[in-house]
């Protein structure tokens, strides 16, 4: 069947579902079609959390319920190819939709590495379709021996979470020196290890998975460093990797990072064409070399410029590149980074200064749940411009990596920082006289 639409999203993902009520909010005259290859999409981030902390995992569905309401009409189909000549795209069940705009926000697909015993039943890589988590949920809980592949932010939160189920020994296997190691300095990293082996976790690093051994199920797994681990469950917390394969076959050009090439405004290289989350390529904000963040957080910032901006240019995109801003929770600490850290800094060639700080995250830090925090600022040395922070805290300051990446953006001094107007309660914030950001930025500042 034929349908003629104004604006065609794929995909029911974050990155969609915004671009969609962003496009229903700046062009109320225009009909809309999101297009979803799954019926039950999921909150990605909450992913790990469906193990334990969710009382009942199928909350953690992500809902187009609302797009309905707003007139924008939701299809369960899979779009198989895109022809931009005709402005055509076909679909699994054979219907053909025509589009004045069509917007990708196909996402990504997990990385399966190549080892060898890797189809054995019991290992799970992590697809964002509710009805499949659900049933590796259920089996996870079944098992005794849980292996997660990867020291990443998904590896460390799956690890730490699966490790609050009774009767389960988790073993977590990073290949390289420290865990999170793309997004904190060592300092840090140290930290999270710490705070995953003494939730029951055991840490091994510097090896890789080479081989899954067993007769169809997954039974043990052998590393580089020669240890053989018996287990009944793998979870490949790796990360993924764009999926591309539907603007490949458009025609539409593919940057380095690998994803669909795309200007300031989310624009492909082919007319009325766009593309937004994590099968898009980044730049970094510093270097606008190819990036591989992929975050729901800047998924959904992409997404709100293409979907005000896909027939005028109404919003004008002051930020032109990704400065990742993370924040991951283990067994109590929260860990949170935005923009380069020392190492990635001294790698790119910047010379820098560092300040630092050590504090209570509440006032007095006697107040119940204080905890200790420590932050570290990253500038220009000559400049004095904020290049990067990175925060270990407990809850009450989990937002205060937010203002450093709005610093970032905003290349914000040290001299700025240290002479913020803030606001402070014991509860939540360190003491005003200790405020953590002002007194990092006044340690760079005496370093200058």
């Amino acid at each position: 069947m034929e349908k003629k639409t104004d604006v065609v999203i794929i995909g029911g993902g974050p990155a969609g579902v915004v671009t969609a009520s962003t496009a229903r909010k700046y062009y109320p005259d225009k009909s809309i079609t999101l297009m979803k290859s799954i019926e039950h999409g999921c909150i990605p981030c909450g992913i790990p959390y469906m193990f334990s902390s969710l009382e009942n995992p199928d909350d953690n569905k992500l809902s187009t319920d609302p797009l309905e309401k707003k007139g924008i009409d939701v299809v369960v189909d899979e779009a198989i190819s895109v022809l931009p000549d005709t402005k055509i795209v076909e679909t699994k069940n054979g219907d053909t939709y025509s589009y004045e705009k069509l917007v990708l926000a196909v996402g990504s697909e997990p990385i399966i590495p190549p080892i060898k015993g890797m189809d054995k039943d019991g290992v799970f890589p992590i697809f964002k379709d509710m009805t499949y988590l659900n049933e590796v949920v259920e089996k996870v809980k079944k098992k005794k021996k849980v292996l997660v592949i990867g020291g990443g932010f998904i590896g460390v939160e799956f690890a730490d979470e699966i490790a609050t189920l009774d009767g389960i020994e988790v073993t977590l296997v990073e290949m390289l020196p420290n865990l999170l190691a793309n997004s904190f300095d060592k300092e840090f990293s140290v930290l999270a290890e710490e705070k995953l082996r003494n939730r029951g976790v055991t840490v091994i690093k510097n090896a890789r998975v080479e081989e899954l051994i067993g007769n169809d199920h997954v039974e043990k797994a052998r590393l580089s460093n020669g240890e053989v681990l018996s287990v009944d469950s793998v979870i490949l917390g790796i990360g993924a990797r764009p999926d591309i394969a539907l603007a490949k076959d458009a025609g539409l050009e593919i940057g380095k990072c690998n994803g669909v090439l795309v200007d300031e405004y989310m624009r492909t290289s082919t007319p009325d064409i766009f593309a937004v989350g994590d099968c898009s390529c980044k730049r970094d904000f510093f270097t606008r070399k190819a990036t591989s963040v992929m975050l729901a957080s800047t998924a959904t910032a992409e997404a709100r410029v293409a979907g005000a901006n896909l027939y005028k240019i109404k919003v004008v995109r002051e930020n032109k590149g990704t400065i990742a801003v993370y924040s991951t929770y283990i067994n109590g600490l929260v860990l949170s980074s935005a923009g380069l850290t020392q190492q990635s800094a001294e790698k790119e060639g910047f010379e820098i200064i560092v300040g630092e700080v050590e504090g209570v995250d509440k006032h007095p830090g006697t107040l119940p749940g204080a905890s200790k925090s420590k932050i570290k600022l990253v500038f220009s040395k000559q400049s004095g411009i904020i290049l990067g922070g990175q925060i270990s805290c407990g809850m009450s300051c989990a937002q205060l990596v937010n203002l450093i990446g709005v610093a970032i953006q905003k290349r914000m001094s040290a001299t700025e920082l240290e002479t913020l107007q803030l606001a402070t309660h014991p509860y939540l914030t360190s003491s005003p006289t200790q405020y953590p950001v002002v007194l990092a930025a006044q340690d760079a500042s005496g370093k200058m």
